[in-house]
């Protein structure tokens, strides 16, 4: 059971994972997949949610505390969560370019400190 970087994870695994961190710190209790099925956000059944949860189980980032029960995430996971918070990426040349243009755009603000 190895733990997989959050951005070696596939987009629909890191938005599973991050609705059980969510559901699961706002609960307090294990998440079930037909639970997150209901979740606007999510455009998956609970059979695909499950596997996806299965997955996260396999990489230590989930885990059930008894068969029939939703999942939990594991301290790991919690761990990834928080780093993964913690990561600022580094902005690509476009966005770079286009924040430094704002910047350099006198805007109200600066004309009326000027």
């Amino acid at each position: 059971m190895t733990t997989a970087p959050i951005t070696e994870l596939t987009t629909r695994a890191r938005d599973v994972f991050r609705l059980v961190v969510d559901a699961y710190l706002e609960t307090g209790q294990p998440v079930g997949s037909r639970t997150l099925s209901k979740l606007a956000a999510l455009n998956l059944s609970p059979a695909s949610i499950r596997n996806v949860m299965q997955d996260l189980e396999e990489f230590g980032l989930l885990a059930s505390p008894h068969t029939s029960a939703g999942r939990l995430p594991t301290e790991q996971g919690l761990r990834l969560f928080v780093d993964g918070m913690m990561q600022v990426a580094e902005p690509s040349a476009e966005d770079r370019a286009q924040i430094e243009a704002s910047l350099s755009d006198a805007g109200p603000i600066e004309s009326a400190l000027a």
